[in-house]
Protein backbone atom coordinates (compact mmCIF):
# COMPACT_ATOMS: atom_id res chain seq x y z
CA UNK A 1 0.00 0.00 0.00
CA UNK A 2 1.17 3.33 -0.65
CA UNK A 3 0.41 6.88 0.75
CA UNK A 4 -1.96 8.36 0.33
CA UNK A 5 -4.36 6.12 -1.75
CA UNK A 6 -7.59 8.16 -1.95
CA UNK A 7 -5.28 10.37 -4.57
CA UNK A 8 -5.62 7.04 -7.04
CA UNK A 9 -8.98 8.03 -7.53
CA UNK A 10 -8.60 10.06 -10.77
CA UNK A 11 -6.11 7.47 -12.13
CA UNK A 12 -8.03 7.40 -15.70
CA UNK A 13 -6.48 9.47 -19.03
CA UNK A 14 -9.67 11.01 -19.65
CA UNK A 15 -10.90 14.85 -19.59
CA UNK A 16 -12.85 14.30 -16.75
CA UNK A 17 -10.09 12.89 -14.64
CA UNK A 18 -7.89 15.59 -15.57
CA UNK A 19 -10.20 18.24 -14.62
CA UNK A 20 -10.93 16.58 -11.25
CA UNK A 21 -6.92 16.41 -10.39
CA UNK A 22 -7.14 20.05 -11.44
CA UNK A 23 -9.42 21.09 -8.54
CA UNK A 24 -7.79 18.74 -6.52
CA UNK A 25 -4.37 20.36 -7.10
CA UNK A 26 -6.13 23.90 -6.69
CA UNK A 27 -7.59 22.77 -3.62
CA UNK A 28 -4.76 21.48 -1.94
CA UNK A 29 -2.35 25.02 -2.87
CA UNK A 30 -5.21 27.09 -1.37
CA UNK A 31 -4.84 25.24 1.77
CA UNK A 32 -1.05 24.73 1.86
CA UNK A 33 -0.99 28.45 3.36
CA UNK A 34 -1.75 27.21 6.57
CA UNK A 35 1.74 25.02 6.73
CA UNK A 36 2.91 28.60 7.13
CA UNK A 37 3.09 31.23 10.09
CA UNK A 38 0.50 31.97 12.41
CA UNK A 39 -0.89 28.20 11.20
CA UNK A 40 2.32 26.62 11.21
CA UNK A 41 0.80 23.19 10.75
CA UNK A 42 3.97 22.31 9.31
CA UNK A 43 3.69 18.91 8.55
CA UNK A 44 0.54 19.81 6.51
CA UNK A 45 3.04 19.90 2.86
CA UNK A 46 3.42 16.13 3.01
CA UNK A 47 -0.19 16.23 2.20
CA UNK A 48 -0.79 19.63 0.20
CA UNK A 49 2.59 18.38 -2.16
CA UNK A 50 1.96 14.78 -1.77
CA UNK A 51 -1.54 15.73 -3.53
CA UNK A 52 0.27 17.46 -6.11
CA UNK A 53 3.09 14.24 -6.46
CA UNK A 54 -0.02 11.99 -6.68
CA UNK A 55 -1.96 13.79 -9.57
CA UNK A 56 1.37 14.25 -11.66
CA UNK A 57 2.03 10.43 -11.17
CA UNK A 58 -1.10 9.96 -13.89
CA UNK A 59 0.36 12.38 -16.17
CA UNK A 60 2.79 11.30 -18.62
CA UNK A 61 2.21 14.52 -20.65
CA UNK A 62 4.56 17.63 -19.96
CA UNK A 63 1.65 20.40 -20.55
CA UNK A 64 -0.55 18.72 -18.45
CA UNK A 65 1.74 18.36 -16.13
CA UNK A 66 2.73 22.15 -15.92
CA UNK A 67 -1.24 22.88 -15.65
CA UNK A 68 -1.64 20.91 -13.04
CA UNK A 69 1.48 22.97 -11.22
CA UNK A 70 0.63 26.12 -12.65
CA UNK A 71 -3.16 25.60 -10.71
CA UNK A 72 -1.39 24.21 -7.27
CA UNK A 73 0.71 27.28 -7.33
CA UNK A 74 -2.06 30.15 -8.36
CA UNK A 75 -4.20 28.92 -5.47
CA UNK A 76 -1.22 28.63 -3.05
CA UNK A 77 0.08 32.31 -3.78
CA UNK A 78 -2.95 33.85 -3.85
CA UNK A 79 -4.57 32.72 -0.74
CA UNK A 80 -0.77 33.18 0.49
CA UNK A 81 0.21 36.41 -0.40
CA UNK A 82 -3.06 37.79 -1.56
CA UNK A 83 -1.98 40.44 1.04
CA UNK A 84 0.01 42.35 -1.47
CA UNK A 85 -3.50 43.66 -3.23
CA UNK A 86 -3.68 46.12 0.82
CA UNK A 87 -0.61 47.79 -0.31
CA UNK A 88 -1.82 48.45 -4.37
CA UNK A 89 -5.41 49.63 -2.89
CA UNK A 90 -5.84 50.63 0.41
CA UNK A 91 -2.66 52.80 0.53
CA UNK A 92 -1.54 52.90 -3.31
CA UNK A 93 -4.81 54.20 -4.50
CA UNK A 94 -5.25 51.35 -7.26
CA UNK A 95 -9.14 50.68 -8.63
CA UNK A 96 -9.80 47.98 -6.85
CA UNK A 97 -10.43 45.93 -10.54
CA UNK A 98 -6.89 46.90 -11.10
CA UNK A 99 -5.70 45.67 -7.64
CA UNK A 100 -7.73 42.08 -8.40
CA UNK A 101 -6.17 41.71 -11.75
CA UNK A 102 -2.76 42.97 -10.90
CA UNK A 103 -2.14 40.74 -7.94
CA UNK A 104 -3.89 37.48 -10.11
CA UNK A 105 -1.29 37.90 -12.88
CA UNK A 106 1.40 38.43 -10.47
CA UNK A 107 0.06 34.97 -8.57
CA UNK A 108 0.19 33.50 -12.13
CA UNK A 109 3.74 34.27 -12.75
CA UNK A 110 4.68 33.29 -9.22
CA UNK A 111 2.66 30.03 -10.10
CA UNK A 112 5.15 29.40 -13.27
CA UNK A 113 7.81 28.08 -11.39
CA UNK A 114 6.30 25.23 -9.73
CA UNK A 115 4.19 24.35 -13.11
CA UNK A 116 7.93 24.45 -14.54
CA UNK A 117 9.42 22.24 -12.17
CA UNK A 118 6.06 19.40 -12.73
CA UNK A 119 6.63 19.17 -16.19
CA UNK A 120 10.24 18.42 -16.40
CA UNK A 121 9.42 16.01 -13.39
CA UNK A 122 6.53 14.18 -15.66
CA UNK A 123 9.81 14.43 -18.66
CA UNK A 124 12.46 13.26 -17.24
CA UNK A 125 10.22 10.16 -14.83
CA UNK A 126 10.72 7.50 -16.82
CA UNK A 127 8.73 4.03 -16.44
CA UNK A 128 9.44 2.23 -12.25
CA UNK A 129 10.16 5.59 -10.95
CA UNK A 130 10.03 4.82 -7.21
CA UNK A 131 13.32 6.41 -5.38
CA UNK A 132 14.03 7.79 -8.40
CA UNK A 133 10.88 9.68 -8.63
CA UNK A 134 11.21 10.97 -4.46
CA UNK A 135 14.98 12.27 -5.08
CA UNK A 136 13.98 13.76 -9.15
CA UNK A 137 10.54 15.72 -7.36
CA UNK A 138 12.64 17.15 -4.24
CA UNK A 139 15.17 17.51 -7.14
CA UNK A 140 12.86 19.89 -9.42
CA UNK A 141 10.76 21.64 -7.00
CA UNK A 142 14.30 22.91 -5.16
CA UNK A 143 15.51 24.58 -8.51
CA UNK A 144 12.02 25.73 -9.22
CA UNK A 145 12.04 27.48 -5.54
CA UNK A 146 15.84 28.48 -6.40
CA UNK A 147 14.21 30.33 -9.75
CA UNK A 148 11.80 31.99 -8.15
CA UNK A 149 13.62 33.45 -5.65
CA UNK A 150 16.08 34.67 -8.12
CA UNK A 151 14.71 35.75 -11.59
CA UNK A 152 13.65 39.12 -11.89
CA UNK A 153 15.64 40.19 -8.38
CA UNK A 154 13.35 37.03 -7.31
CA UNK A 155 10.39 36.93 -5.26
CA UNK A 156 10.88 33.77 -2.82
CA UNK A 157 7.89 34.44 -0.37
CA UNK A 158 6.02 31.03 0.58
CA UNK A 159 9.09 28.65 -0.06
CA UNK A 160 7.86 25.46 1.55
CA UNK A 161 11.35 24.72 3.76
CA UNK A 162 9.88 28.11 4.94
CA UNK A 163 7.29 26.01 6.72
CA UNK A 164 9.72 24.12 8.69
CA UNK A 165 11.18 27.19 10.61
CA UNK A 166 9.13 26.97 13.99
CA UNK A 167 12.12 27.03 16.45
CA UNK A 168 10.58 23.83 17.96
CA UNK A 169 10.25 21.24 14.97
CA UNK A 170 12.41 18.07 13.85
CA UNK A 171 13.51 19.72 10.64
CA UNK A 172 14.66 23.16 12.31
CA UNK A 173 18.35 21.32 12.73
CA UNK A 174 18.47 21.04 8.98
CA UNK A 175 18.52 24.72 8.32
CA UNK A 176 22.18 25.19 9.20
CA UNK A 177 22.93 22.64 7.22
CA UNK A 178 21.20 23.09 3.77
CA UNK A 179 19.67 25.87 4.38
CA UNK A 180 15.65 27.03 3.74
CA UNK A 181 16.13 25.68 0.09
CA UNK A 182 17.49 22.78 0.95
CA UNK A 183 14.23 21.96 3.53
CA UNK A 184 12.27 22.45 1.39
CA UNK A 185 13.97 19.66 -1.14
CA UNK A 186 13.78 17.43 1.80
CA UNK A 187 9.89 18.04 2.31
CA UNK A 188 9.49 17.88 -1.29
CA UNK A 189 11.26 14.93 -1.72
CA UNK A 190 9.05 13.13 1.33
CA UNK A 191 5.74 14.29 -0.11
CA UNK A 192 7.08 12.24 -3.17
CA UNK A 193 8.04 9.28 -0.86
CA UNK A 194 4.58 9.45 0.22
CA UNK A 195 2.70 8.77 -2.62
CA UNK A 196 5.56 6.39 -4.73
CA UNK A 197 7.04 4.19 -1.85
CA UNK A 198 5.33 1.57 0.00
CA UNK A 199 3.94 3.03 3.44
CA UNK A 200 6.68 1.65 5.81
CA UNK A 201 9.54 2.56 3.30
CA UNK A 202 7.68 6.54 3.55
CA UNK A 203 7.67 6.72 7.04
CA UNK A 204 11.43 5.12 7.55
CA UNK A 205 12.21 7.89 5.40
CA UNK A 206 10.45 10.68 7.17
CA UNK A 207 11.79 9.31 10.73
CA UNK A 208 15.54 9.50 9.73
CA UNK A 209 15.09 12.59 8.14
CA UNK A 210 13.44 13.88 11.60
CA UNK A 211 16.40 12.27 13.55
CA UNK A 212 18.77 13.83 11.55
CA UNK A 213 17.09 17.28 12.10
CA UNK A 214 16.96 16.38 16.00
CA UNK A 215 20.80 15.90 16.25
CA UNK A 216 21.82 19.04 13.66
CA UNK A 217 18.92 20.70 15.85
CA UNK A 218 21.72 20.08 19.36
CA UNK A 219 24.76 21.22 17.60
CA UNK A 220 26.21 24.05 18.86
CA UNK A 221 27.72 25.92 15.43
CA UNK A 222 28.31 29.31 17.24
CA UNK A 223 29.14 30.63 20.76
CA UNK A 224 29.08 33.36 22.42
CA UNK A 225 31.06 36.21 21.74
CA UNK A 226 31.91 38.67 24.27
CA UNK A 227 29.49 40.25 26.97
CA UNK A 228 25.24 40.37 25.92
CA UNK A 229 24.31 44.02 24.41
CA UNK A 230 21.29 45.92 25.33
CA UNK A 231 18.83 46.69 23.09
CA UNK A 232 15.67 48.66 22.77
CA UNK A 233 13.47 47.77 19.47
CA UNK A 234 10.75 50.48 19.47
CA UNK A 235 7.38 50.16 17.58
CA UNK A 236 5.67 53.51 17.02
CA UNK A 237 2.48 51.72 15.24
CA UNK A 238 2.90 54.64 12.91
CA UNK A 239 -0.57 55.09 10.35
CA UNK A 240 0.55 54.15 7.11
CA UNK A 241 -1.81 56.12 5.54
CA UNK A 242 -0.95 59.08 7.63
CA UNK A 243 3.18 58.43 7.55
CA UNK A 244 3.69 60.50 4.53
CA UNK A 245 1.64 63.61 5.37
CA UNK A 246 4.33 65.98 6.25
CA UNK A 247 1.86 67.93 8.49
CA UNK A 248 1.90 64.26 10.82
CA UNK A 249 6.10 64.68 10.61
CA UNK A 250 6.30 66.25 14.13
CA UNK A 251 3.96 64.39 15.76
CA UNK A 252 5.90 60.86 14.54
CA UNK A 253 9.01 62.64 15.85
CA UNK A 254 7.70 63.22 19.24
CA UNK A 255 6.17 59.89 19.74
CA UNK A 256 9.57 58.56 18.57
CA UNK A 257 11.50 60.82 20.92
CA UNK A 258 8.95 59.60 24.02
CA UNK A 259 9.39 56.02 23.68
CA UNK A 260 13.92 56.72 23.40
CA UNK A 261 13.17 58.29 26.84
CA UNK A 262 10.71 55.82 28.07
CA UNK A 263 12.47 52.98 26.91
CA UNK A 264 16.48 53.43 27.18
CA UNK A 265 19.45 50.76 25.99
CA UNK A 266 23.07 50.70 24.38
CA UNK A 267 21.13 50.32 21.07
CA UNK A 268 17.72 51.71 20.42
CA UNK A 269 15.99 50.65 17.34
CA UNK A 270 13.56 52.74 14.66
CA UNK A 271 12.44 50.48 12.01
CA UNK A 272 12.23 51.66 8.63
CA UNK A 273 11.71 54.65 6.83
CA UNK A 274 10.72 55.52 10.53
CA UNK A 275 11.64 59.18 9.12
CA UNK A 276 10.21 59.26 6.11
CA UNK A 277 12.59 62.15 4.58
CA UNK A 278 16.18 62.22 3.21
CA UNK A 279 18.39 62.60 5.59
CA UNK A 280 19.86 65.62 4.54
CA UNK A 281 16.37 67.58 4.95
CA UNK A 282 16.12 67.13 8.84
CA UNK A 283 17.47 69.71 10.49
CA UNK A 284 20.50 70.69 12.76
CA UNK A 285 17.92 71.12 15.68
CA UNK A 286 16.16 67.55 14.91
CA UNK A 287 19.21 66.00 14.96
CA UNK A 288 20.15 67.33 17.91
CA UNK A 289 17.00 66.52 19.54
CA UNK A 290 17.46 63.06 18.43
CA UNK A 291 20.95 62.98 19.64
CA UNK A 292 20.05 64.10 23.53
CA UNK A 293 16.95 61.34 23.15
CA UNK A 294 19.55 58.49 22.98
CA UNK A 295 21.13 59.93 26.79
CA UNK A 296 24.14 59.14 25.62
CA UNK A 297 23.61 55.50 23.66
CA UNK A 298 23.05 55.18 19.93
CA UNK A 299 20.39 55.49 17.59
CA UNK A 300 19.76 53.50 14.56
CA UNK A 301 16.80 54.91 12.91
CA UNK A 302 15.51 54.21 8.90
CA UNK A 303 15.38 56.79 6.96
CA UNK A 304 16.38 57.76 3.44
CA UNK A 305 19.73 58.66 1.96
CA UNK A 306 20.58 60.14 -1.57
CA UNK A 307 23.69 61.16 -3.55
CA UNK A 308 24.39 63.75 -6.37
CA UNK A 309 23.22 62.59 -8.56
CA UNK A 310 19.43 62.55 -6.65
CA UNK A 311 19.57 58.54 -6.08
CA UNK A 312 17.39 57.46 -3.38
CA UNK A 313 18.34 54.59 -1.21
CA UNK A 314 16.23 52.67 1.08
CA UNK A 315 18.92 53.45 4.52
CA UNK A 316 19.62 53.41 8.30
CA UNK A 317 21.51 55.62 10.30
CA UNK A 318 23.28 56.13 13.59
CA UNK A 319 22.95 59.41 16.09
CA UNK A 320 24.89 59.68 19.48
CA UNK A 321 27.78 57.19 19.89
CA UNK A 322 29.17 55.80 16.83
CA UNK A 323 27.22 58.63 15.20
CA UNK A 324 27.17 58.01 11.27
CA UNK A 325 26.87 54.45 10.36
CA UNK A 326 24.67 53.91 7.83
CA UNK A 327 23.42 51.09 5.89
CA UNK A 328 21.48 50.78 2.75
CA UNK A 329 18.85 48.50 0.75
CA UNK A 330 20.74 46.41 -1.64
CA UNK A 331 17.66 44.38 -2.67
CA UNK A 332 14.76 46.31 -3.70
CA UNK A 333 10.69 45.19 -3.79
CA UNK A 334 9.85 45.26 -7.62
CA UNK A 335 6.87 47.15 -8.44
CA UNK A 336 7.56 48.70 -4.87
CA UNK A 337 10.67 50.27 -4.78
CA UNK A 338 11.73 49.96 -8.60
CA UNK A 339 10.38 49.40 -11.49
CA UNK A 340 11.08 46.42 -13.41
CA UNK A 341 12.08 47.00 -17.16
CA UNK A 342 8.78 48.13 -19.43
CA UNK A 343 6.44 48.44 -16.18
CA UNK A 344 7.01 52.39 -15.92
CA UNK A 345 3.35 52.52 -16.75
CA UNK A 346 2.75 50.21 -13.69
CA UNK A 347 3.38 53.72 -11.50
CA UNK A 348 0.41 55.45 -13.48
CA UNK A 349 -2.57 53.21 -11.63
CA UNK A 350 -0.78 53.94 -8.03
CA UNK A 351 0.69 56.27 -5.66
CA UNK A 352 3.51 54.88 -3.87
CA UNK A 353 6.04 57.07 -2.01
CA UNK A 354 9.81 56.72 -2.75
CA UNK A 355 8.82 53.84 -5.28
CA UNK A 356 12.33 55.08 -7.53
CA UNK A 357 14.87 54.00 -5.32
CA UNK A 358 18.43 52.49 -6.25
CA UNK A 359 20.17 49.18 -4.74
CA UNK A 360 22.99 49.92 -2.42
CA UNK A 361 25.94 47.72 -2.59
CA UNK A 362 25.60 44.47 -2.01
CA UNK A 363 28.83 44.04 0.63
CA UNK A 364 28.65 46.49 3.62
CA UNK A 365 30.20 46.40 6.85
CA UNK A 366 28.40 46.19 9.61
CA UNK A 367 26.82 48.40 12.37
CA UNK A 368 29.47 48.42 15.43
CA UNK A 369 28.50 49.22 18.86
CA UNK A 370 31.68 49.33 20.93
CA UNK A 371 32.78 45.31 20.31
CA UNK A 372 29.82 44.13 18.96
CA UNK A 373 28.86 43.68 15.13
CA UNK A 374 25.41 43.94 13.87
CA UNK A 375 24.53 43.15 10.33
CA UNK A 376 21.55 44.73 9.35
CA UNK A 377 18.98 44.13 6.48
CA UNK A 378 16.13 45.82 5.41
CA UNK A 379 12.64 44.19 5.08
CA UNK A 380 12.30 42.25 2.06
CA UNK A 381 15.96 41.80 2.19
CA UNK A 382 15.12 39.37 4.62
CA UNK A 383 13.80 36.65 1.79
CA UNK A 384 17.62 36.07 0.59
CA UNK A 385 19.51 33.50 2.78
CA UNK A 386 22.49 33.91 0.92
CA UNK A 387 23.12 37.35 0.85
CA UNK A 388 22.18 36.93 4.97
CA UNK A 389 24.75 34.67 5.25
CA UNK A 390 27.33 36.99 3.29
CA UNK A 391 26.78 39.82 5.45
CA UNK A 392 26.53 37.55 8.75
CA UNK A 393 30.42 36.12 8.34
CA UNK A 394 31.43 39.90 9.90
CA UNK A 395 28.40 40.32 12.85
CA UNK A 396 27.43 38.46 15.96
CA UNK A 397 23.97 39.82 15.39
CA UNK A 398 21.57 40.00 12.60
CA UNK A 399 18.90 42.89 13.10
CA UNK A 400 15.98 43.89 10.13
CA UNK A 401 14.38 47.02 10.33
CA UNK A 402 10.78 46.30 8.39
CA UNK A 403 7.26 48.66 7.69
CA UNK A 404 4.80 46.23 6.67
CA UNK A 405 1.89 48.45 7.92
CA UNK A 406 1.67 48.46 3.71
CA UNK A 407 0.08 45.69 4.19
CA UNK A 408 -2.29 46.13 7.27
CA UNK A 409 -1.70 44.84 10.81
CA UNK A 410 -4.29 41.91 10.46
CA UNK A 411 -2.52 40.40 7.47
CA UNK A 412 -0.93 36.84 7.60
CA UNK A 413 2.47 39.18 6.13
CA UNK A 414 3.66 40.04 8.98
CA UNK A 415 3.51 35.90 10.86
CA UNK A 416 5.01 35.36 7.87
CA UNK A 417 7.85 37.70 7.54
CA UNK A 418 9.01 36.89 11.06
CA UNK A 419 9.16 33.32 10.36
CA UNK A 420 11.23 33.70 7.42
CA UNK A 421 13.56 35.38 9.94
CA UNK A 422 13.46 32.59 11.62
CA UNK A 423 15.52 30.46 9.21
CA UNK A 424 17.98 32.86 9.19
CA UNK A 425 18.76 32.65 12.78
CA UNK A 426 18.34 28.49 11.91
CA UNK A 427 20.94 29.09 9.07
CA UNK A 428 23.77 31.41 10.66
CA UNK A 429 23.53 30.43 14.57
CA UNK A 430 22.87 33.88 14.65
CA UNK A 431 20.32 36.02 17.21
CA UNK A 432 18.08 37.42 14.99
CA UNK A 433 15.67 40.98 15.79
CA UNK A 434 13.30 42.33 14.09
CA UNK A 435 12.20 46.03 14.53
CA UNK A 436 9.03 46.90 12.78
CA UNK A 437 6.83 50.19 12.76
CA UNK A 438 3.59 47.84 14.01
CA UNK A 439 4.54 44.26 14.02
CA UNK A 440 6.10 41.94 14.65
CA UNK A 441 8.44 43.35 16.80
CA UNK A 442 10.41 40.00 18.17
CA UNK A 443 13.66 38.61 19.22
CA UNK A 444 15.08 35.19 18.43
CA UNK A 445 17.89 33.14 19.99
CA UNK A 446 20.65 31.20 17.26
CA UNK A 447 18.04 28.09 17.59
CA UNK A 448 14.87 30.32 16.41
CA UNK A 449 12.82 30.34 19.45
CA UNK A 450 10.93 33.28 20.51
CA UNK A 451 12.63 35.21 23.40
CA UNK A 452 9.94 38.56 23.69
CA UNK A 453 7.78 39.71 21.32
CA UNK A 454 5.50 42.57 21.41
CA UNK A 455 1.72 42.10 19.89
CA UNK A 456 1.20 43.37 16.77
CA UNK A 457 -0.68 47.47 16.02
CA UNK A 458 0.42 48.48 19.41
CA UNK A 459 3.25 51.08 20.40
CA UNK A 460 5.49 50.35 22.65
CA UNK A 461 9.42 48.93 22.73
CA UNK A 462 11.19 45.66 23.02
CA UNK A 463 13.87 45.90 25.45
CA UNK A 464 16.64 42.77 26.48
CA UNK A 465 19.67 41.48 26.23
CA UNK A 466 20.53 39.93 23.16
CA UNK A 467 23.91 37.93 23.46
CA UNK A 468 26.12 38.03 19.86
CA UNK A 469 27.84 34.82 18.56
CA UNK A 470 30.27 33.74 16.73
CA UNK A 471 31.21 30.68 14.54
CA UNK A 472 30.35 29.23 11.19
CA UNK A 473 27.14 26.84 10.44
CA UNK A 474 27.87 24.53 7.04
CA UNK A 475 25.35 26.80 5.74
CA UNK A 476 27.67 30.08 6.12
CA UNK A 477 30.08 28.20 4.98
CA UNK A 478 28.69 26.99 1.34
CA UNK A 479 25.29 28.36 1.13
CA UNK A 480 23.04 27.13 -1.44
CA UNK A 481 25.63 25.58 -3.94
CA UNK A 482 25.76 22.00 -2.96
CA UNK A 483 22.09 21.74 -2.92
CA UNK A 484 21.92 23.55 -6.61
CA UNK A 485 24.57 21.03 -7.58
CA UNK A 486 23.15 18.04 -6.37
CA UNK A 487 19.55 18.78 -7.99
CA UNK A 488 21.14 19.47 -11.17
CA UNK A 489 23.06 16.34 -11.20
CA UNK A 490 19.91 14.32 -10.24
CA UNK A 491 18.48 16.38 -13.58
CA UNK A 492 20.84 15.22 -15.33
CA UNK A 493 20.92 11.79 -14.52
CA UNK A 494 17.57 11.26 -15.08
CA UNK A 495 17.75 12.75 -18.51
CA UNK A 496 20.40 10.65 -19.40
CA UNK A 497 18.89 7.49 -18.27
CA UNK A 498 15.82 7.94 -20.80
CA UNK A 499 18.91 8.35 -23.78
CA UNK A 500 20.26 5.44 -22.89
CA UNK A 501 16.42 3.61 -22.84
CA UNK A 502 16.29 5.21 -26.12
CA UNK A 503 13.81 7.44 -25.16
CA UNK A 504 14.21 10.95 -25.72
CA UNK A 505 13.78 13.61 -22.88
Amino acid sequence: MRLPTFLSLPDGDSRRAFVLRLFLCAAAGALNVLAFAPFELYPLPLFTLGVLVACLRHETRAWRAFALGFVWGWADFVVGVGWLGIALHRFGGMWLPFTVLAVGLFCAWLALFPALASAVFVRLRGENPRLRAVALFGSCWALGEWLRGTVFTGFPWLAIGYTQATGHGALDGWFALIGAYGVGALVAALAAACVHLRARFAALAIAAVCAVGLAAGKAEWTQAEGAPLEVSLLQPNVEQSLKWDPDHFFAWLERFIDLMYQHPARLIVLPESALPVFEDQLTDAIRERLRMATLGQTLLVGIFLRNEQQQAFNSAITYGQGEGQRYGKHHLVPFGEYSPPLFGWFYQLINIPMSDQTPAPARQMPIRIDTHRIALNICYENLFGHEIARNALDAGVLLNLSNLSWYGSDSLAQAQHLQIGRARALETARPYLSGSNDGMTAALDPHGRTLAALAPATIGALTLSVQPTTGMTPYLHLTDWPLLLIALAVLILCAARLFRQGTRP
